[in-house]
């Protein structure tokens, strides 16, 4: 979901830019990645949100009412006569399924099948979208639907540019571009922005050759910035555009404090993160200087509870850990495989501090990104019950009518090549051997380090199996 160049693979398999996803799970219905969207915890995976960067991960079948060259036709025609946003759905789920057998259905037939009562004609958006979300539900996967606009703008608390913009390569040229219609009201949308775009600068720092992933790292450079500036070329004509930030009053989700110190003067940062959304890199950094600046010699890392959120949060995140390690494969439908690895130099902690990993049955999704990446890598040891098991990712693509489309586009590999999905992170040490009984929410009583043994974490964090990870 979310490097912003496309890798020489086949013609439907998912770009790096694609795979910023939602890829969370709920608190309180694991079985339904997307209930209660407006409950302040869901958070997908995505260039958006989740790629949710203000880089969601998208790639709009249509720009400007044209159909997109790039996104798939049904062989059955000789073009999409549908309404717009149903064509839109129909061509990305035929370009970037995980599930390239559609639920064993034939896709150009499920095109006629699910559009059959509606006219070709229609303007009416409600029957419109029902035969969408009918077609998405073909498809059998329960974190795959339709966001009506309001779940849509809402999931734009994993918009890490905070101006309501999709950002991604011209699979042509190379250059970032808008891929997607601006949020309705958003900054970028009451500046003008339009879908393809060009965005040859940001704060003055030149584009070309960069990843998304640089873009955010720039941004997140200075976090409380109120305002961001986009070079832009538009037609022939090129322009700064200098849009206010809005960040629909994220919570942050990062929570620490210094826990406890040994008998042998080590002391211990404990560092709960409830959720991995547009502000918790930058917290989560901070607090690790933090912590390291206050002496701390060890670390608990507590993500019990933890739904998910935005996918490149927990690589990034990854990167405070250690430095240029791969953090994890991501497999597309194809069977190509995209290596995500980490910053280089942007390590927050001394890197022979030891680290204790606690998870849980509701630890999910970009959860279970970091705590494979830091674990196979022997960066952390994980402790605790098994974790949820949602190794998929999710892309959400905005529509031209303002709805969102959400897709599962690729399954993730740990960096030792495990699939954890519907099988979890199992955990080095069990939930009796050195959590405390009570849960993370219960304050102090749920952060007590005091049985967790850093010698042993030391121990297993030498492991020689290690080595053969590049």
């Amino acid at each position: 979901l979310c490097e912003a160049f496309t890798l020489p693979t086949p013609r439907r398999s998912i770009q790096r830019a694609e795979l910023t996803s939602t890829n969370a799970v709920t608190r309180n219905h694991l079985d339904d990645c997307f209930n209660d969207i407006c409950d302040g915890f869901i958070r997908p995976t995505l260039f958006a949100a989740a790629l949710a960067a203000s880089i969601f991960s998208s790639q709009p079948a249509f720009a400007d009412g044209a159909p997109n060259e790039d996104v798939a036709q049904p062989t059955t025609s000789s073009k999409l006569n549908g309404p717009p946003a149903y064509d839109e759905a129909w061509g990305l789920i035929k370009k970037y399924a995980l599930d390239q057998k559609y639920n064993g259905q034939d896709w150009d037939e499920a095109y006629a099948k699910y559009l059959k009562d509606v006219s070709t004609t229609s303007t009416d958006e409600g029957q419109i979208m029902k035969a969408t979300s009918n077609l998405v539900g073909s498809l059998g996967d329960k974190y795959s639907r339709v966001l009506d606009k309001d779940m849509y703008t809402k999931i734009q608390k994993f918009d890490l540019i905070g101006v309501g913009a999709t950002l991604m390569p011209d699979p042509t040229t190379k250059e970032i571009i808008v891929g997607a219609p601006p949020v309705q009201d958003s900054a970028a949308f009451q500046a003008g922005l339009k879908v393809g775009d060009a965005v040859l600068a940001v704060n003055g720092v030149d584009t070309m050759g960069r990843t998304a992933f640089d873009i955010i790292d720039q941004i997140s450079e200075s976090p409380d910035a109120s305002k961001v500036t986009f070079t832009i070329r538009s037609g022939g004509e090129y322009r700064d555009v200098t849009m206010k930030r809005e960040l629909l009053e994220v919570k942050d989700p990062v929570s620490y404090r210094v826990s406890e110190t040994r008998a042998d003067g080590t002391k211990v940062g404990y560092v709960r993160v409830s959720e991995f959304n547009s502000r918790v890199k930058p917290s989560l950094d901070a607090a690790l200087r933090d912590l390291e600046g206050q002496g701390v010699g060890a670390y608990v890392l507590d993500l019990r509870g933890n739904p998910g959120g935005a996918f490149q949060s927990a690589v990034e995140i990854a990167g405070l850990f250690m430095s240029d390690k791969l953090a994890t494969d991501v497999v597309d439908g194809n069977g190509v495989a995209l290596k995500f690895r980490t910053s280089t130099n942007k390590v927050a902690i001394d890197p022979s501090d030891p680290i204790a990993i606690w998870v849980d049955g509701r630890s999910a999704s970009a959860s279970e990104v970091l705590s494979g990446a830091l674990r196979d890598n022997c960066r952390a040891v994980v402790m605790g019950d098994q974790s949820f098991g949602k190794g998929l990712v999710q892309a959400v693509y905005g529509l031209k009518n303002g709805y969102g489309l959400v897709l599962t586009v690729a399954k993730y590999l740990t960096p030792n090549g495990t699939d954890i999905n519907k099988v979890g992170i199992v955990p080095d040490v069990s939930k009796e051997d050195a959590l405390p009984s009570s849960p993370g929410f219960v304050p102090f009583f749920g952060s007590d380090t005091s049985r967790v043994d850093f010698n042993d974490v030391k121990t297993r964090m030498s492991s020689p199996m290690c080595s053969s990870i590049e």
